[in-house]
């Protein structure tokens, strides 16, 4: 299975996604991450991961048009207060709308806190999806 993690910096909420589903699925599936607007990799996201012993630090933001979408079977959108990028392609799309963490405002320790927790919300969605499908890891 050929999964795509869509949000609209490709910064945080994608980017945590593809570490985690990369780390639970192994190779049962193949995952990338994109985004319309394509930043950098927020460093709250890396610390994020790193708790969880995965490292993302070499992870880049990449641009939706540099997908090839042949290959893409299934997209997860993970926009909630901004518009989504789109696929012009027929696949499976699910839609986890989680604001994005790199907005909360606050000391860093409040911050990385606000991080934590939407990397548990996608790690606990990823663990549903991921049984659901036989994507997990033995």
């Amino acid at each position: 299975m050929n999964i795509l993690f869509l949000c609209v910096g490709n910064s945080a909420r994608s980017q945590m996604a593809e570490g985690l589903a990369r780390h639970l699925f192994g190779d049962a599936a193949h995952v990338q991450s994109a985004g319309s607007a394509p930043s950098s990799v927020n460093p709250l996201a890396i610390a994020a991961l790193a708790e969880l012993g995965i490292d993302i630090s070499g992870h880049r933001s990449k641009p939706v048009g540099s997908v090839k979408t042949s290959d893409v079977d299934i997209v997860i959108t993970l926009c909630a207060e901004e518009v989504c990028p789109t696929l012009p392609i027929k696949v499976e799309r699910l839609h986890w709308p989680l604001a994005d963490p790199s907005f909360v405002a606050g000391t860093d320790d409040e911050r990385l806190q606000r991080f934590r927790e939407t990397r548990d919300e996608i790690r606990s969605r990823l663990l549903r999806f991921g049984a659901e499908r036989g994507l997990l890891r033995r």
